[in-house]
């Protein structure tokens, strides 16, 4: 395993999660300097081929501001007004500052149960995925005006977590109003040491993690911890740093040590393929040429229709399904992109067709080779 700093500056993908104290100067409205310093150092990582994904809070502490309101309400409906009116300034912000340095940006308003429905998991994907390959920067919030318990709960790092999970990325920085870990609360613990670098999901982290967060957010280090325990799932580390330290992003882009370091102990492409290869509920199967078992297993390519012969049981769009070979021995396993009713319908069939078969193209491929893993390692 590489150490931290490695693993930041050889980040290809990287997901930013900015909090509510932050983005908002502590209530006192959208801080237009610190949104439009990190915008910058985006844009600079960005014109080193990074790419990069903004989730940021923030919404409901304007909403606030713009509403007069001095506490953070308990009612959900003025919570969820409060989110509506603050995110109309949320978005034009960051769109502003964005294109001040030349990027191009695109708003995304995710709840947790698009990130825990397989078909618009699948969907959230495939969205964000061609704005990073079209250049765009996706700006992230949670949609609070139409949940519940995650704005009574939540701060966006689980948020952030999920996200890094949904784009496979290398690294997740949390950028917050504390320095990063320490062993105990430094306020009362004078004697406190400083976590720098450390495993995520080590249970002595949460331990120590412990305390709420402010009164704008609902978020602590404890939510933190816990995402980037999540993040690792998925091979993502996760950096927990100072958002008001200058350059930060930079910095942690060029190898330098900054905030807490907690390393995901897994390699990103390992970890997904370990989930789909143990997992147990395949919902159906497609059968395959030996043309394209040859491509799949030989060539590490996708699986498209064209390729299949037979498609059995039911599935839906997003769930995992076995690719069979010939001899009907399982080659490989992955997501589908189209459901079982669709899949028949486009068995050996090019994707000129599928327009005309379907009334719409997903993707051209039934399974792509990002989202599958050989049962049987090719030559």
């Amino acid at each position: 395993m590489s150490s931290g700093t490695d693993t930041v500056r050889n980040a290809r993908r990287i997901v930013v999660k900015v909090g509510s104290s932050l983005v908002t100067d502590e209530g006192r409205g959208l801080d237009e300097q610190a949104i439009g310093e990190w915008c910058r150092q985006l844009a600079e990582l960005v014109s080193q081929g990074r790419e990069l994904v903004m989730v940021s809070s923030g919404a409901i502490a304007e909403g606030m501001k713009r509403l007069g309101w001095r506490s953070r309400p308990r009612e959900i409906h003025e919570l969820q007004a409060a989110a509506a009116v603050g995110q109309m300034g949320l978005a034009q912000m960051y769109e502003t500052k964005l294109r001040e340095n030349g990027l191009r940006s695109a708003q995304i308003l995710l709840t947790h149960a698009d990130l825990t429905d397989r078909e618009r998991y699948l969907n959230a994907r495939s969205t964000l995925l061609t704005l990073l390959r079209l250049g765009v920067v996706p700006v992230i919030n949670e949609n609070d005006t139409v949940v519940n318990d995650e704005i009574k709960f939540g701060d966006n790092d689980t948020l952030g977590a999920l996200v890094a999970n949904l784009v496979e990325a290398d690294v997740l920085v949390i950028l917050t109003d504390q320095k990063g870990l320490f062993s105990a609360d430094p306020r009362s613990h004078p004697d406190a040491r400083f976590v720098d670098e450390a495993v995520a999901g080590d249970l002595a982290l949460e331990a120590m993690a412990g305390g709420a967060g402010s009164s704008l957010g609902r978020g602590g280090m404890i939510t933190k911890i816990l995402a980037a325990k999540r993040a690792a799932g998925s091979g993502a580390s996760t950096v927990i740093a100072w958002g008001r330290e200058p350059d930060a992003l930079l910095r942690l882009a060029a190898g330098e040590a900054i905030g807490t370091r907690l390393l995901a102990q897994t390699p990103k492409h390992q970890a997904r393929k370990r989930w789909m290869a143990d997992h147990l509920q395949l919902r159906g199967a497609v059968t395959i040429d030996a043309g394209a078992a040859s491509k799949l297993r030989d060539e590490g390519k996708s699986l498209l229709p064209i390729g299949m012969t037979n498609v059995s049981g039911e599935f839906a769009r997003g769930d995992v399904i076995a690719v069979r070979d010939p001899q009907g021995v399982e080659l490989a396993r992955g997501l589908a992109n189209y459901s079982h009713v669709e899949a028949r319908l486009i068995c050996r069939k090019p994707s000129s067709e599928f327009e005309r078969l379907l009334g719409y193209i997903a993707e051209p491929e039934m399974v792509h080779r990002d989202n599958m893993v050989l049962m049987q390692p090719g030559r």
